[in-house]
């Protein structure tokens, strides 16, 4: 099969494609054709050499594909070959086959093609994560969430819009991606890159937030424990901006604050399948129903996959990036990069 790998260390690591062998689905496991993979942020660290994939785990980038079943383990009862399904994976997306634990698959929702649903499992299943199992977010909740446009970001903010009612900030660094906040359903969307952007966030949510959803992590984590209500719950999906920060161990025990780490990649498949199951209950029915959508802003061929990085890692996208791997096997939507 046609795959990427990577050659090379750290920041010179270059995505190239290559042959390599198709895999082999063991028990409890399918083998899907892929039509899109997605790319996301964990794929860039993974790259660099940050992010080293879990044992057992494909070493070949890509969390989140769109395609069809072509075999299945004889313990598994759906899906069956032949169904579309997207699926969080735990690697090995960027190929033409990739083998998938039965549980983290999900149906294609009605109108969506196999492309779009390729953008949906990472983005969805991580949000969910934050926002219900680690945030505990309960109905009409204030929620900071840092970086809005994101797909994880993009994903969080309707779950808590539609789901929850959550009184809702955002941010985002531009006046585009500030509107897509908005449009997507949070209530204030501000520039995280102000000098009065705590200010700004306490005036708008005056009690706290009960929530905040962040990835920066590192000197930032303090700034957002301050700005957290008491008894409030501080979700961290990544520490781009660094792997360490001081903060007020007493005021965490004083305040009754929570503070959670949401990677997502190590868990068992037992834990995705129930997200999954989740997913499929709560939010499937409301992206058929459009009241949730995906925001594709990029398609690339396979082949492609270095300049799908260099737009995700430049901070331009908007929403997701989405690798087609096989064209024939449904429509690519539009392509704006």
């Amino acid at each position: 099969m046609r795959a990427i790998t990577v050659e090379g260390e750290g920041e010179a690591a270059r995505l190239v494609l290559a042959e390599l062998p198709r895999p082999v689905p063991g028990p409890g496991e399918v083998l899907v054709r892929v039509a899109a993979a997605s790319v996301n942020r964990p794929d860039v660290q993974q790259r660099r050499g940050l992010y080293p994939p879990p044992p057992g785990a494909s070493p070949i980038l890509g969390l989140d594909i769109g395609g069809t079943v072509v075999e299945a383990a004889q313990d598994v009862t759906w899906p069956l070959p032949g169904t579309p399904i997207c699926a969080l994976v735990n690697g090995g997306g960027y190929a033409e086959y990739c083998v998938v634990p039965a549980g983290q698959c999900l149906p294609i929702p009605a109108s969506l093609d196999l492309v779009e649903a390729a953008s949906l499992p990472e983005a969805f299943f991580t949000a969910w994560n934050a926002l219900m199992i680690l945030g505990r977010l309960e109905a009409g909740e204030s929620l900071l969430i840092q970086g809005g446009t994101s797909g994880v970001g993009l994903a969080a903010i309707q779950i808590a819009a539609r789901l929850r009612q959550a009184r809702i900030v955002a941010t985002a660094s531009s006046e585009e991606k500030r509107a897509l906040c908005l449009a997507a359903g949070a209530d204030h969307a501000i520039d995280y890159r102000t000098t009065d952007f705590d200010t700004q966030v306490c005036a708008l949510l005056p009690g706290g937030c009960d929530v905040i959803v962040d990835a920066q992590a590192g000197p930032t984590t303090a700034r957002h424990l301050d700005l957290l209500a008491d008894s409030g719950r501080l979700v961290l999906l990544a520490s781009h901006a660094g792997r360490t920060g001081e903060i007020d161990t007493r005021s965490i025990v004083r305040r009754r604050l929570t503070l959670a780490g949401g990677t997502l990649r190590p868990r068992t498949a037992a834990c995705k399948a129930e997200l999954a199951a989740a997913l499929r209950t709560h939010v499937w029915p409301l992206i058929e129903q459009g009241l949730i959508k995906t925001h594709i802003c990029a398609t690339f061929p396979l082949e492609r996959a270095g300049e799908a990085h260099a737009v995700l890692e430049a901070n331009r996208q908007i929403g997701k990036i989405v690798l087609i791997v096989d064209a024939d096997q449904s429509r690519p939507v539009p392509t704006r990069a």
